[in-house]
C-alpha cells in the first residue's frame, strides 16, 4: 500500500490581519458612519497615551449630540487589526488598519502622542508615508503632545508653526531644527495644523477645533457636558493669520 501524503495549506492574512497574521477573534465590525458628518481619523499604536486619545475622542464623538451642526464620525485607525495597548495599560481595538487603506477618507487626522514618537516611530517608513499621504488631503490635521513629531517627520509642519510637550520644545527643535517652534503655549493652529501641548490640555486643542468649526455656544456646550470650564480668551494659544 502506498503510503498517502497530505499536504497542508496554510493561509494567513496579510496587511491588514493581526501581527500573528489572522484577524483578532473579538474584532466586532467598523462603526456605521452616517454620511455628511466630518470623518475623523485618530491614528493609535501600542504605548499611546490615555489622554492625548480620550480627550479628542471624547470632545469630537460629543458632536454627535449637538444640532444643527456637521458632527463628526469618530474612528481608530492603526497599522494593523491587533489589540493596541497604551502607555498606561489600556486595551484597545482599532477599527480600521492603515496599511491596505480600508479605512474611509479622512477629513480631521488626529495624532495623539505615544510612546516611541520620539526614536523607533520616527524610523517606521509605512507610518511616515501613510501620515505623510493622509495630513495632505486632511481639511483639518491636530496633534497632542509628542504626535507633532510624527506630523513634523511626515514634513507636514515644514511651513507652519507648531508646538508639542513643553519639556520636549528642546529635542522637537533639535530633531527639526527648521521648523518654527512657539513655547509657553498649549496649542497653535497655523493654517489647517493644530498641534497640542498634550495632555490634559488635549482637551483645549479639540475644544478650540469645535468652537473654530461651529463657533462659541457648541464649544462651551461641549466642553459643559465634560465639566470643563472653556474660555479659549483664557488659554494661552497662538493662532498665525497669513
Amino acid at each position: 500500500m502506498k503510503p498517502i501524503i497530505l499536504i497542508l495549506f496554510m493561509v494567513f492574512g496579510l496587511g491588514c490581519g493581526s501581527k500573528t497574521g489572522t484577524p483578532h477573534p473579538h474584532i466586532p465590525p467598523s462603526p456605521m458612519l452616517v454620511e455628511g458628518r466630518y470623518n475623523v481619523g485618530i491614528l493609535i499604536m501600542d504605548g499611546v497615551y490615555n489622554t492625548e486619545l480620550t480627550a479628542p475622542m471624547d470632545i469630537f464623538q460629543h458632536t454627535v449630540y449637538r444640532e444643527g451642526i456637521k458632527a463628526m464620525n469618530v474612528f481608530l485607525v492603526a497599522k494593523d487589526m491587533d489589540i493596541v495597548t497604551s502607555f498606561e495599560g489600556m486595551r484597545i481595538l482599532p477599527d480600521y488598519c492603515y496599511l491596505d487603506e480600508n479605512h474611509p477618507d479622512i477629513d480631521i487626522l488626529v495624532v495623539p502622542s505615544a510612546e516611541h514618537h520620539l526614536d523607533t516611530d520616527l524610523e517606521d517608513e509605512s507610518l511616515i508615508a501613510w501620515v505623510a499621504k493622509t495630513g495632505a488631503t486632511a481639511e483639518y490635521v491636530t496633534s497632542h503632545c509628542d504626535g507633532a513629531f510624527v506630523l513634523a517627520k511626515a514634513g507636514l509642519l515644514d511651513n507652519v508653526a507648531s508646538t508639542t510637550f513643553p519639556s520636549d520644545i528642546p529635542k522637537y527643535r533639535e530633531t527639526f531644527p527648521h521648523l518654527d517652534v512657539r513655547q509657553d503655549v498649549m496649542f497653535v493652529h497655523d493654517e489647517k495644523f493644530i498641534t497640542s501641548a498634550g495632555g490634559a490640555k488635549s482637551f483645549d486643542g479639540a475644544l478650540y477645533l469645535c468652537e473654530h468649526l461651529y463657533g462659541k455656544e457648541i464649544a462651551q456646550s461641549l466642553a459643559g457636558g465634560l465639566v470643563i470650564d472653556w474660555d479659549v480668551d483664557k488659554v494661552k494659544h497662538t493662532v498665525v493669520v497669513k
